[in-house]
C-alpha cells in the first residue's frame, strides 16, 4: 500500500506496527502484516495492529501476527495503543477504553514523553474455566497438569486472560531450546485453539523470569498477557505475593493482581522506536 504511514513501538521489546486504520482503510490486514513484520524483507515486527473506530469505546484495536493469523490481544500492544492515540492528538485523555477481541480494557497513561512513556493497563479478570482457557482438561483452575513434549513430562497451569497461557514453571530457562519444543506447545491438541507457552523461573516471592513462545509468532522478547498469566499461575500454586515484578528477555513488567475487583494490572514502558511511509 503506497503512501503509508505507520509507527513501530514496542512495549519491553515486543514489537509491533501501528497503523492509524481510523483516517484510512486497510486492505487484507493479514497479508500485510506478514509482509511487514519480515525481519529480513519487511520492517521487521512480532505483527501488526491497527487502530480503529469503536462504537463502545475509545479506539478499537485489531492485531495480527507475524504469520498472519489474527490474534484476540496483546498487552504490550495495548499500552503502545494508548501512547500512539495520545501523540498522535486522536485524544487528550489520560484514561482510554480500547475495545478488542477480548473484551474492554482500560488504559492509564502516566509519566513519559513521545520517546518512552509508563503506561498501566487493567487487563480484567483472568479466566481458569478449562472449557473457556481453552484447554482438554477436568476442574478449576488447571493447575500442573502433566504434559509430555519431546519425550519430557511437564507440568502446566492454564490461565487465559482473553487467549490462551501454559505456564510452566522450571528452571535453566535460558537454555531451553524453545524453537524446537515451543510449536510442540503451542499445537499440542489439548489446547483447541493452540497455545501461548511461558517458561518460569521463580526468583523470589515478588520476582520471576520468563521466556516465551508466542502463538503465530514464536518466541518474542516479551508478552503482556502472557506476564499477566505467568502471575496469576504464579500466585495460585503459592509462589509468590500479588505484587511480582518479571524479567523478560526484552524489559520488566509489574504486574498486581489485586483481590478487592479480582483484576491483573499491567504497568510497563511503551516506547516509540521510529515511524515511516510506506512506498510501495
Amino acid at each position: 500500500m503506497k503512501n503509508l504511514k505507520f509507527t513501530k513501538m514496542h512495549g519491553a521489546g515486543n514489537d509491533y506496527i501501528y497503523i492509524d486504520g481510523i483516517s484510512r482503510q486497510i486492505d487484507n490486514p493479514s497479508e500485510l502484516a506478514v509482509k511487514l513484520s519480515n525481519r529480513n524483507f519487511g520492517i521487521g515486527s512480532d505483527g501488526l495492529v491497527l487502530i480503529l473506530p469503536s462504537r463502545m469505546c475509545d479506539f478499537r484495536m485489531q492485531m495480527f501476527n507475524s504469520d498472519g493469523s489474527e490474534a484476540e490481544m496483546c498487552g504490550n500492544a495495548s499500552r503502545c495503543v494508548g501512547k500512539y492515540v495520545y501523540d498522535k492528538g486522536l485524544t487528550t485523555k489520560n484514561e482510554i477504553t480500547l475495545e478488542t477481541a477480548a473484551g474492554i480494557k482500560y488504559i492509564t497513561l502516566l509519566e513519559g514523553d513521545s520517546k518512552s512513556r509508563k503506561v498501566t493497563v487493567d487487563m480484567g479478570e483472568p479466566i481458569l474455566n478449562p472449557e473457556l482457557v481453552p484447554v482438554k482438561a477436568t476442574g478449576e483452575p488447571v493447575l500442573n497438569l502433566p504434559l509430555d513434549v519431546e519425550g519430557k513430562s511437564w507440568e502446566i497451569t492454564c490461565v487465559s486472560m482473553g487467549n490462551p497461557h501454559a505456564v510452566i514453571f522450571t528452571t535453566g530457562i535460558k537454555d531451553l531450546d524453545l524453537p524446537v519444543i515451543g510449536p510442540e506447545f503451542e499445537n499440542h491438541p489439548v489446547f483447541p485453539r493452540k497455545t501461548n507457552t511461558e517458561f518460569i523461573e521463580v526468583i523470589d516471592r515478588q520476582t520471576l523470569n520468563m521466556r516465551v513462545w508466542e502463538r503465530g509468532a514464536g518466541e518474542t522478547l516479551a508478552c503482556g498477557t502472557g506476564a499477566c498469566a505467568a502471575a496469576v499461575a504464579a500466585i495460585l500454586n503459592g509462589h509468590c505475593d500479588r505484587k511480582i515484578k518479571i524479567h523478560l528477555l526484552g524489559g520488566d513488567l509489574d504486574i498486581e493482581w489485586r483481590k478487592e475487583d479480582n483484576h491483573v494490572y499491567m504497568t510497563g514502558e511503551a516506547v516509540t522506536v521510529f515511524e515511516g511511509e510506506l512506498v510501495d
